[in-house]
């Protein structure tokens, strides 16, 4: 019974062109494996290191960002406690200078949150927008339908994002009050 029958291969044998390709594997494939080994460990080490830069870095990235963001919430109360102290001294005043005060007081406050990018939204006798409005009432009134006839609270934007909505009465339109027959 032959090799092929038995289900087993031949044994290969040496070609002149298979010992010209077996020539340039070293003798000692130890030394080749060694080699590999030792660059495979030193890739991996700095894969490692590279890895763990990363982390470093996130970490780092993250603590900025809340340092950031506490510092800027740190200078708008220092901005907005120079109102309060003018608060306090408007109500230790008399009477007579207290509307004055408080107008100024006002302004002040004004001029802090724009310096922090909060600005007004102005509603009145403006068409209903649900991207800067939220509506209240709806009233009839002689201005047109859809248009802001009070405002109830301001609302304010930071940097082109609304941050609080208008609160609006928006009118319906001229009432009729005869029934068609």
């Amino acid at each position: 019974m032959s090799n092929a029958e038995n289900g087993q291969e031949p044994p290969v044998q040496d070609t002149p062109d298979m010992t010209a390709q077996n020539a340039d594997i070293p003798a000692s494939g130890s030394a080749d494996a060694d080699e590999q080994k030792k660059a495979y460990a030193e890739l991996n080490d700095r894969f490692l290191r590279l890895a763990a830069d990363f982390e470093n870095y996130k970490k780092r990235s993250e603590r900025d960002r809340v340092q950031t963001i506490a510092l800027a919430n740190e200078r708008f109360a220092c901005d907005i406690l120079e109102v309060a102290d003018n608060i306090e001294r408007a109500l230790k005043s008399d009477d007579s200078h207290l509307r004055e005060g408080v107008a100024r007081i006002q302004q002040l406050l004004s001029a802090q949150l724009q310096r922090h990018g909060v600005c007004p939204i102005e509603s009145l006798n403006k068409s209903f927008n649900p991207g800067e409005h939220e509506a209240i009432a709806h009233v009839p009134s002689d201005a047109g339908t859809g248009t802001v006839i009070d405002e109830v609270s301001r609302g304010y934007r930071m940097h082109d994002k609304v941050i609080r909505y208008a609160k609006v009465a928006v009118s319906k339109g001229k009432e009729n009050n005869h029934k068609e027959a």
